[in-house]
């Protein structure tokens, strides 16, 4: 409804109701002026209906929309089930071109904007959240692996004699497999044990840098969201190691901008440093479904063109549930979940701490991990590593999903390299534990549900070993 369709509803219907409707539509279309002018997340989020007005609007600037449309084209935003036009929008071409996922689609206004837009939102939050000097950023239809795999491949383009990826150890497969999809070789650097921290061996990456030589080496590929008691990575000094030798640095930042140590970690690394680009995931850190990251860097030039390594369109999904997720919670909506999480993670280690206490245990002191926990297993696995895998299984039943159980000695093979005492980031930790972390989004409720089934599978654990410990006859 425009002014002039609501100066004709003035003949229908009394013009002080038609006046008033009118002045609403005008709040609703104001949040939409200052979102288009500012290009920043609100600071309150929207409601719901305005939300849904602004995407709908969107969608009738998108040619399949179009009221006198004749597509003659292979791909005109034809959809078979008018159910999958809903669940869209109807916003149907995805984003990009088949040359750069950035441009824009001359039959796509609409999409093409959303996904400029989600984009400089993204931009804001992650200054929001830590980053301050970060210069450019895209969302880009891939889970986290796949976009550091386009991240190394982006790379090759400058570094063509290149052939290794240095990589401090952490025991997760896709950023293992994202490096040797793109084609390279990792260099594993097995971490160091301080107290209960499994930390970055500084001396070992340049002692391998010396070895292999600078020239052929595409980068280094450090982490900083892990799971405990591996730690986030020395950024700092890994940057001004780069910059030193001259070799690029990708950061994989999975879960990192939900925490904003992690998120200073990588804002210290390029100041002192170099960091080329950080990689996160949007399901881990904005809870959207499945299917999305951001690929950000401090050199706009270098991050336009990672997105035109990206061949062919995408699926505009991921940039729609991040804007609408955006527009929903606003700035201040955002900042609460991660004050709320970072009370929880208090929590969590709290209750954890006394839990183990009470079964002769310890939470491991990594203080340096500022969203995963660890508790020991040792006295489980005093009656063998079955009954420390059996943990996991029983917590998995009893529907605590998330809890890892890390048992002692696993090996495991990925593209030829055998990791041993894998999930444990190391090739002989200390002892068994338990994994569980405090991620945006958990409530108390989680914390006391977890807790309170775990004592119980303990205590069921427990009993079970002492009826079947041999027992010792009566002199």
């Amino acid at each position: 409804m425009n002014g002039d369709n609501f100066t004709l509803s003035e003949r229908i219907v009394l013009p002080s109701y038609i006046q008033q409707a009118s002045q609403a539509r005008r709040g609703h279309e104001q949040l939409i002026r200052l979102l288009l002018e500012q290009g920043k997340c609100p600071e309150v989020g929207w409601s719901e209906s305005t939300v849904e007005l602004f995407l709908n609007e969107l969608a009738v600037m998108d040619s399949n929309n179009f009221l006198g449309n004749c597509g003659v084209g292979e791909r005109e935003g034809r959809v078979a089930s008018t159910l999958v036009a809903r669940r869209h929008y109807r916003l149907i071409h995805g984003i990009g071109r088949s040359g750069d996922i950035a441009a824009v689609q001359p039959k796509a206004a609409g999409s093409s904007l959303l996904n400029k837009l989600t984009n400089s939102l993204v931009l804001d939050i992650l200054r929001l959240s830590g980053v301050r000097s970060v210069a450019s950023c895209f969302v880009v239809p891939m889970a986290t692996g796949m976009s550091l795999t386009l991240c190394f491949l982006t790379l090759r383009q400058r570094r063509p004699n290149a052939r290794y990826i240095i990589w401090p150890r952490i025991d997760q497969k896709s950023c293992f497999k994202a490096m040797i999809t793109a084609g390279f070789e990792p260099v594993v650097i097995e971490n160091t044990l301080e107290g209960d921290e499994l930390r970055t061996d500084l001396e070992a990456v340049e002692c391998k840098i010396k070895e292999l030589g600078a020239e052929s080496i595409l980068c280094i590929h450090s982490t900083t969201s892990c799971f405990a008691p591996r730690v986030p990575d020395r950024l700092e000094e890994l940057a001004i190691m780069c910059a030193k030798y001259n070799i690029p640095h990708i950061v994989n930042n999975a879960y990192g901008v939900q925490s904003s140590k992690c998120m200073h970690l990588i804002q210290q690394g390029a100041r002192v440093g170099r960091i080329d680009a950080f990689v996160q995931s949007l399901d881990k850190n904005f809870m959207v479904p499945v299917g999305g990251a951001i690929i950000a860097g401090f050199d706009d030039s270098f991050v336009q063109e990672i997105s035109k390594t990206y061949p062919g369109r995408a699926s505009a999904s991921p940039s729609l549930d991040l804007l609408i997720t955006f527009l929903t919670l606003g700035a201040s909506g955002y900042k609460k979940l991660l004050s709320d999480r970072k009370e929880i993670y208090l929590l969590l280690a709290e209750e954890l701490k006394k839990l183990a206490s009470a079964h002769g245990e310890r939470l491991l002191h990594t203080p340096h991990n500022p969203i995963s926990l660890a508790m020991s297993l040792d006295r489980l696995q005093a009656g063998g590593g079955k009954v420390v895998t059996q943990l996991g299984s029983m917590l998995f039943t009893r529907q605590v999903s998330g809890a890892r159980v890390v048992p002692l000695g696993k090996e495991q093979t990925i593209g030829g390299h055998t990791f041993h005492g894998f999930m444990s980031h190391s090739d002989a930790y200390t002892c068994p534990y338990l994994n569980a972390a405090a991620a945006v989004g958990i409530t108390h409720e989680d914390v006391a549900l977890c807790i309170k089934r775990l004592d119980k599978c303990l205590r069921t654990l427990q009993k079970e070993a002492h009826s079947t410990s041999p027992q010792i006859p009566p002199s």
